[in-house]
């Protein structure tokens, strides 16, 4: 008798203190804390561990709620996004998991002239786990190189050419990991607020921690953290995921039907000093408007355009006017002014106090300028987030499209921001201006990114040259079209030449032409990280198939299409092989299952 009471007693104990799982609403994920440590679970089987102040008896007496996301963007790679959540309060902590993923952040009240509380988090990445990590710079122009350690060595130099006799310890978002064969999960942030600075993760070994940036700020009152992201699931999970936008605060900005995306004539890639000259300007307005583009960029250095000779005194204004007589909407550049100054090219100081930002975008707004693109900030610091803030809440006062360059990565305020419709954030196609070792890297780094940066919001990587920068390109010219559909950004800056944009066939003249920079949806094909990547993304009616090859050798890449029900006939751009004749374009009335790529080849897809 006394054994079976002894035996009721510990169960009933071991019952109390038994952690019950956090769970999604799908039931695929769960969180539990077992044996003092925190662990996530896809499909039952751990994919991560998490370093959180919280205990199994706090899981225990978490309260719960259903938390849903049901919203519409202007952009992006689905303009209708729908998630769900069950949401869990642990005191300070809030823990959301949703179908794709967790978010958590901590949430303070009534704080009394304080600085931001210490973050608490870390992730746990054990040694022969696979990883495609960025080293963090300001801009976040890195490769993500695949890897199985902690011990990477940093890299220095123009473009990170260089490698370094020490460690690296400090990476920016977002990391990707496959903790199990064909599992992932990929760590961000996102939901910058005002009074918050972002976050990077710096390791001690197999120990990640959120490290926020610098924020002096005396914190008084209500406070939280952005939200600490992941996404969790298959290659379809992580590529298609809206996470990043579901937790972000919904737009309180109204009558937004000036926020049109697009495709834009780009001057930068061929004439880096291009845009202080007239004549220059007026080719890339008329291969825009021939292309039916429907804007054109004028970048740095504008506001020197009238003091070269050959332009007989035009200026931006001018340049401007020519645009809009020719149908195409203008946007112009602006140095940030608090990143690279010494030697940097102007406009400068145009926007960093109140006044002159209102004078200067309600100019712009005056003559016709469509948007305008801000570069050269300072990092993830609580200054920068704020002024990004101001940036895109004057611009869009002034229906201003906005696009940030040499700047963070996104975290959400494409939903919260709609006029903000691109930022780069990326090591793109304007690096073959600069050093010689994108041309071998270009390919395997392209094939990487639509499972890594692309994922949380879109890129500005300057896409598609058939011809050369300064330093050549070996990808193919399949591949180079490819990336128009593969690579997602509300403005997408066409990188070539005009003269050799109009010197393609008639075909792809029309594909430029017709090239949607919205998507009603974003599906997975195939594809594994550095090795390849075949998308589906659809506007209206039509589906946009495309694929890379990462490799230097030949591969078959799967071309499964299996939702697409019915007969579809489709228009194939092919690589031919050929240096004199090298698309191999034609019309196919069954659609294949699987496509020969050439080495750092590629093709597109159009089915009607």
């Amino acid at each position: 008798m006394k054994r079976l009471f002894l035996w009721l007693a510990l169960t009933g104990l071991t019952m109390t203190v038994a952690a019950k799982a956090l769970t999604s609403p799908n039931g695929k994920i769960t969180l539990e804390v077992i044996n003092g440590k925190c662990l996530v679970k896809f499909q039952k089987q751990q994919v991560m561990e998490l370093r959180l102040p919280v205990t199994a008896a706090d899981l225990n007496r978490a309260t719960a709620q259903r938390v849903t996301a049901d919203y519409q963007m202007l952009a992006g790679k689905r303009l209708h996004c729908t998630n769900e959540a069950n949401e869990y309060r642990m005191g300070t902590l809030v823990m959301r998991l949703y179908n794709d993923g967790l978010a958590f952040r901590y949430e303070y009240m009534g704080l009394q002239d304080t600085k931001a509380p210490e973050e608490q988090t870390a992730y746990i990445i054990p040694e022969g786990t696979r990883r495609w990590m960025q080293q963090w710079s300001d801009g976040y122009e890195d490769f993500f190189p695949l890897n199985t350690t902690n011990k990477v060595h940093k890299t220095g130099g123009f473009g990170g050419s260089r490698v370094l006799d020490q460690l690296n310890t400090r990476w920016g978002y977002p990391l990707l990991v496959e903790p199990r064969s064909g599992v992932f999960t990929l760590i961000t942030e996102a939901n910058i607020q005002r009074r918050q600075s972002a976050s990077s993760l710096v390791n001690d070994g197999e120990v990640f921690r959120v490290q926020p940036d610098k924020n002096d700020l005396l914190l008084l009152g209500d406070w939280h953290t952005p939200w600490r992201v992941v996404i969790i699931g298959k290659l379809a999970d992580i590529v298609e995921s809206t996470l990043v936008t579901d937790v972000s605060e919904p737009t309180q900005l109204e009558n937004l039907q000036w926020v049109k995306p697009g495709v834009v004539s780009w001057v930068y890639w061929a004439y880096n000093h291009g845009s202080n000259d007239f004549n220059i300007i007026k080719k890339y307005v008329d291969l825009a408007a021939t292309l039916k583009l429907p804007y054109v960029l004028i970048d740095a250095e504008w506001d020197e355009m009238d003091k070269l000779a050959s332009n007989e005194g035009k200026t931006i204004e001018d340049a401007v006017a020519y645009a809009k007589e020719k149908g195409v909407k203008p946007m112009i550049w602006y140095n940030s002014s608090v990143g690279w100054l010494d030697g940097a090219p102007g406009p400068k100081f145009r926007l960093n106090k109140p006044a002159d930002r209102e004078k200067e975008f309600a100019w712009c707004e005056k003559i016709g300028v469509a948007g305008v693109k801000v570069d050269f900030f300072s990092g993830d610091n609580q200054m920068n987030m704020d002024y990004c803030i101001d940036l895109m809440e004057s611009a869009a006062r002034h229906h201003l499209a906005i696009n940030f360059h040499g700047a963070s990565v996104p975290r959400g305020w494409q939903r919260t921001y709609p006029n903000l419709l691109s930022t780069e954030g990326v090591y793109g196609a304007e690096w073959y201006n600069n050093v010689p070792h994108f041309t071998a890297k270009a390919a395997r780094h392209n094939a990487t990114l639509p499972y890594t940066r692309n994922v949380i919001g879109p890129m500005d990587y300057t896409p598609c040259a058939f011809s050369d920068s300064q330093h050549p390109h070996i990808t193919t010219h399949a591949h180079e079209l490819a990336l128009t559909v593969l690579f997602e950004s509300g403005l997408q800056h066409l990188a070539d030449r005009p003269e050799s944009f109009l010197a393609q066939p008639q075909q792809v003249r029309d594909f430029l032409s017709q090239l949607p920079a919205a998507w009603d949806e974003t599906r997975f094909i195939s594809g594994y990280p550095g090795e390849s990547a075949v998308l589906a993304r659809r506007s209206g009616s039509t589906w946009y198939v495309a694929g890379i090859n990462g490799r230097d050798e030949a591969q078959t890449l799967s071309v499964p299409l299996t939702f697409l029900k019915g007969n579809s006939t489709a228009t194939l751009f092919l690589d031919s092989g050929q240096k004199e004749q090298p698309w191999d374009i034609k019309t196919a009335n069954t659609l294949p299952t699987s496509i020969n790529c050439q080495p750092r080849g590629g093709f597109v897809m159009v089915i009607r």
